[in-house]
């Protein structure tokens, strides 16, 4: 039996992130469907949801379905337009903004963009030095200044330190450093030195063998460094030494970079920077 195929737009008058996080959030809850996304983000004049109106019409045509619209729109005209559309459009602040604004007794400012906007500035630079600070201590650069940091991961090559690193400092405002653990540490079972006096801000990122070999095959093919073998030697000596020194750790091997760095803001304490 053949899947069914739907195509889904994403529209907003800004960059439509939010959107697109929710909408993708409640698609991944069915099984079955083969998905097509359009992302319009910017879709802030009539002449544009006219476009986009008779692009969801062909694409209706095309699919021998009507496509799934997620709307973060605020003006009423543009949003009318689309919902002329042969579409089902489930429109996030037509549904909540309503509710919200009879319990606040007041309504709405019904702007664009000020969910991504400037308006908190202590925010905004916080934003932007956290992620400075993570460019600036990737795989074990500058570790003098790693007492600066809220959190240092720690792993072998490919563990996923540095894009989480980036998802710390870019979504939550935290200025993580990473430090990648090598064959040469690995002649001794000790932490090496250059992180031995930020213990108490180390957090591990571990995985299985198997997923470990094939993420450095895709890097490095058929090398001695990508072999199961070598990937099982480092595994087996990170966790031990993950555990000799009391270092929280994670296995990455089926959890998404989101789920990553929010289990480790809730294990390590840690706050989030951002939103206020």
């Amino acid at each position: 039996m053949s899947k069914q195929k739907r195509t889904v737009f994403y529209l907003s008058d800004r960059t439509g992130i939010t959107a697109e996080t929710l909408g993708h959030s409640l698609l991944t809850q069915f099984d079955g469907v083969e998905w097509e996304t359009v992302s319009v983000p910017f879709l802030d004049c009539e002449r544009k949801a006219t476009d986009v109106a008779a692009w969801i019409n062909r694409a209706a045509e095309h699919d021998g379905w009507r496509p799934l619209v997620f709307s973060t729109l605020q003006q009423p005209e543009i949003l009318a337009i689309i919902k002329q559309a042969n579409c089902r459009i489930y429109d996030f602040f037509e549904t909540f903004t309503h509710p919200v604004e009879e319990e606040l007794h007041q309504s709405s400012a019904r702007k664009a963009g000020r969910s991504h906007g400037l308006q908190h500035h202590p925010s905004y630079f916080k934003r932007i030095d956290a992620i400075n600070y993570v460019l600036a201590h990737d795989d074990g650069v500058n570790p003098k200044h790693f007492v600066e940091a809220d959190i240092i991961l720690i792993g072998v090559s490919r563990s996923g330190k540095t894009p989480t690193c980036l998802y710390l400092g870019l979504q939550y405002g935290i200025a993580a450093a990473n430090y990648p653990l090598t064959p040469d540490d690995m002649a001794v079972q000790q932490l090496p030195k250059a992180i031995e006096a930020v213990k108490h801000k180390l957090f591990g990122l571990t995985l299985t063998p198997a997923q470990l070999h094939f993420i450095r095959q895709q890097r490095r093919p058929d090398s001695e460094y990508a072999s199961l073998t070598q990937c099982q030697w480092e595994i087996q000596w990170q966790e031990a030494l993950f555990n000799r020194f009391n270092i929280p750790y994670l296995d990455t091997t089926r959890i998404s970079i989101e789920e990553i760095s929010a289990t480790i803001l809730d294990r390590c304490g840690l706050k989030r920077q951002l939103y206020g």
